[in-house]
C-alpha cells in the first residue's frame, strides 16, 4: 500500500494544478474577490449596455431599482448557487466535466465556449476601435456591417495585435488588466460627473443640481425617459430586472466562475461578487447611460448610433480614448485566451497556439462588424441560456444525489465512456428554452430559470435510470485512496511553498503606491467632483471641464506607469534571509 501511495503520489506530482483540487494553502480571502470582481466587471461594454437600456425606453425610477434587485439576485446567485459547489470540488468546471462527463459532453460544452468566447472578443475589439475611429475622424458605422474601408482597416488591425498578445504575452496583459479596475471605476463614475451639468443646463437652465431628487428628474427628463428609440413606451422595471440578473447567467447559474471562486476560503465569498454587480453593473451602466444621453445630444443623433468611442471622448478628452481601448482590449484577450484552450479541448491533437490564431481569424473577421458589438445585450442572455443547463447538470450530482441516495461521481465510478444523461439533458434543456423563446409565452430575460430547473430535474431522473445509485466498492476504494494521496501532495507542496521569499513591501513600494492612488485616482475624482459640485454657472462649467479634460490624461500617464512599476516591485522577492527551519538551495 505504501508504494502504491508514493506512486500514486508520483504520478499526482506531475499532473497540471488544473487537474487536481486547489491546496489548502493556495486559497485566498475575501478581499482578493473584491478586487478580483471589480477588475473584471468594469469593461468597455458599459458604454454598450448603458445605452441600450436608454434606447430600450426604461424609466429612471425602473433603472435605479430594477438594476439593484437584478444585481442582488446575481450576488446572491453567485454565493448561493456557484460558490457552494467551487468551495466544496475546488475544481473548475472544465477539469469537473472532463473528469466527471465524458469525452463527448466535454467537446461539445467547450464547442460552446468557443463560440461565446469569439463573439464576447470579437464585440470588445470593436468597442475599441470606436475609440481609434474618432482618433483618426473615420465616419460612424450606424449599419450592421462596416461602410468605411478605413474602419475595417482599424478594427481587423486590433484584432490582430489582439490575437498576437493572447498568442505570445498573455501573462503580461493579465497583469496589466488587473491594475486597470481602480482606474475604470473612477472613470466611469467620473465621466457622468461631468456630463450632468451640461444635462441639467439643457434642462433647466442650470448647471448645478440642488440635491438627489433633481438628479432623478434629469436622468429621467433626459435619459430615462420611458420611451424606446422608436418613440414607443419602453420597457419595463422586470425586464430591467430580468436583464440584471441575467447578464452573467453563465457565470453563475452556468458554473463556470467556479474557476475563480475554487480559490475562496469560504463559500460565503460569493458576496464579494459584490463589487462587480453593484458597481460594474449598477453605478457604471447608470454613468454610462448619462454620458451616452450627453453625447447623443452633443452630436444631434439618436443614443441607438452613438459609438463608445464618441462618448468617451466628450466625457473624459484623451482619457476617454484610453479606457475604450484599454478597457475592450483586456477583455478581448482574457476571452481570446479562454477560445483557445477551449478550441484546443475540443481538437486536443492541435497546439493552443494553433487553434488561438485559427479563433482569432474568426475575431478578425467578427470585430469589423459593428452589429456584434450592438447585440450585446441579447447575446449575453442567449449564452447563458446555451450554458446554463451544464450548471444545473452539476448543481445536481453535487446537491441531490447523495440526498437522493445516489453517487457524485457515478460516471467515474461506473467506468462509462459517456454520460449520456447529460447529453441528452443539455439536447433537451435547450430544446425546451429556445422553444419557449421562439413560442414567445415566458419572458424572454427569465428563460435561463426554468431551463436550469429542468436540467437538474431530467438529469437526476436520468442519471438514476442509468445505474447513477449503483455500488462500485472497488472504484470507491481507488478513488478515496486518490484523494488521500492529493492531500498528501498537497501538503508537500505547502511546506515548499512557505519557504518563498516574502515580497517586497518596502518604503519605496509604498511611495510608489501613494502616487498612483493620489495623483491617478483622487486628483481626476476631485476634478469631476469640482466639474459638478463647483461650476454655478455655464462660462465656470466649460473651465473646470477643460481642466479636468487637460490633467486627467497626466493623471492616467502617472497612473499606469507607477501602477505598473508597484505591480513589478510587488512581485519581486524582498531581500531577506530565509527562515531557519527552509532547506538551503
Amino acid at each position: 500500500m505504501a508504494t502504491t501511495s508514493a506512486e500514486m503520489r508520483h504520478t499526482i506530482s506531475k499532473m497540471d494544478d488544473e487537474q487536481i483540487p486547489v491546496p489548502r494553502h493556495r486559497l485566498h480571502g475575501p478581499g482578493h474577490f473584491l478586487g478580483l470582481y471589480a477588475a473584471e466587471h468594469v469593461a468597455a461594454t458599459e458604454f454598450v449596455i448603458g445605452a441600450a437600456f436608454v434606447a430600450l425606453g426604461a424609466t429612471i425610477h425602473d433603472i435605479l431599482i430594477g438594476l439593484l434587485i437584478g444585481n442582488i439576485l446575481a450576488v446572491l446567485s453567485f454565493w448561493l448557487i456557484t460558490a457552494p459547489i467551487a468551495v466544496k470540488t475546488r475544481l473548475s468546471l472544465y477539469t469537473y466535466l472532463e473528469q466527471n462527463m465524458g469525452e463527448v459532453f466535454s467537446r461539445l460544452y467547450n464547442g460552446a465556449n468557443v463560440l461565446i468566447f469569439v463573439v464576447i472578443s470579437a464585440a470588445m475589439i470593436t468597442v475599441s476601435a470606436t475609440a481609434l475611429r474618432v482618433l483618426f475622424g473615420i465616419s460612424p458605422q450606424v449599419m450592421a456591417y462596416p461602410t468605411s474601408p478605413a474602419f475595417v482597416l482599424i478594427a481587423a488591425s486590433a484584432s490582430v495585435i489582439a490575437v498576437l498578445v493572447a498568442y505570445y504575452g498573455f501573462n503580461v496583459l493579465s497583469e496589466f488588466a488587473s491594475i486597470c479596475a481602480p482606474w475604470l471605476m473612477v472613470m466611469f463614475t467620473v465621466g457622468g460627473m461631468v456630463l450632468i451639468p451640461s444635462l441639467n443646463e439643457a434642462l433647466t437652465g442650470r448647471t448645478m443640481l440642488t440635491g438627489f431628487q433633481d438628479f432623478v428628474d434629469l436622468a429621467g427628463a433626459t435619459v430615462f425617459t420611458g420611451t424606446n428609440a422608436q418613440g414607443d413606451p419602453g420597457i419595463g422595471i422586470w425586464e430591467v430586472i430580468g436583464f440584471a440578473w441575467a447578464a452573467n447567467t453563465f457565470a453563475h447559474f452556468g458554473l463556470i466562475d467556479m474557476a475563480l471562486l475554487r480559490y475562496a476560503r469560504k463559500t460565503r465569498y460569493g458576496l464579494a461578487t459584490a463589487t462587480g454587480m453593484m458597481f460594474g453593473h449598477y453605478v457604471a451602466w447608470i454613468s454610462a447611460a448619462l454620458m451616452g444621453a450627453a453625447t447623443a445630444a452633443a452630436l444631434q443623433t439618436s443614443i441607438a448610433v452613438v459609438s463608445p468611442g464618441d462618448v468617451a471622448y466628450l466625457a473624459l478628452g484623451a482619457s476617454g480614448f484610453v479606457i475604450v481601448i484599454v478597457a475592450g482590449w483586456t477583455t478581448a484577450n482574457s476571452n481570446l485566451y479562454r477560445a483557445g484552450l477551449a478550441a484546443q479541448a475540443v481538437f486536443p491533437n492541435t497546439s493552443r497556439t494553433k487553434v488561438t490564431l485559427i479563433v482569432g481569424a474568426v475575431v478578425v473577421v467578427g470585430s469589423c462588424f459593428p452589429i456584434i458589438y450592438r447585440s450585446f445585450l441579447p447575446l449575453l442572455t442567449y449564452a447563458g441560456l446555451l450554458l446554463v443547463p451544464v450548471g444545473g447538470i452539476v448543481f445536481a450530482e453535487q446537491h441531490l444525489f447523495e440526498r437522493l441516495g445516489m453517487k457524485t461521481y457515478w460516471r467515474k465510478l461506473s467506468g462509462a465512456r459517456q454520460n449520456v444523461p447529460a447529453i441528452v439533458t443539455w439536447a433537451v434543456a435547450l430544446v425546451f428554452g429556445f422553444g419557449l423563446n421562439l413560442a414567445d409565452i415566458f419572458p424572454f430575460y427569465y428563460l435561463f430559470v426554468p431551463t436550469w430547473i429542468l436540467s437538474v430535474l431530467l438529469y437526476t431522473v436520468l442519471a438514476k435510470r442509468a445505474g447513477a445509485d449503483g455500488e462500485w466498492p472497488e472504484a470507491e476504494r481507488k478513488l478515496a485512496a486518490f484523494d488521500r494521496a492529493v492531500a498528501e501532495h498537497h501538503r508537500e507542496l505547502e511546506q515548499r511553498e512557505a519557504c518563498a521569499p516574502q515580497r517586497d513591501m518596502g518604503l519605496l513600494t509604498w511611495i510608489i503606491r501613494a502616487t498612483w492612488i493620489l495623483v491617478g485616482l483622487v486628483v481626476p475624482a476631485v476634478l469631476g467632483w469640482r466639474a459638478m459640485f463647483a461650476s454655478p454657472d455655464h462660462a465656470s462649467y466649460l473651465a473646470n471641464r477643460e481642466v479636468f479634460y487637460d490633467l486627467t490624461i497626466w493623471c492616467t500617464a502617472v497612473y499606469f506607469a507607477f501602477a505598473w512599476w508597484d505591480l513589478k516591485r510587488a512581485k519581486a522577492p524582498a531581500r531577506q534571509a530565509m527562515p531557519a527551519e527552509c532547506p538551503a538551495e
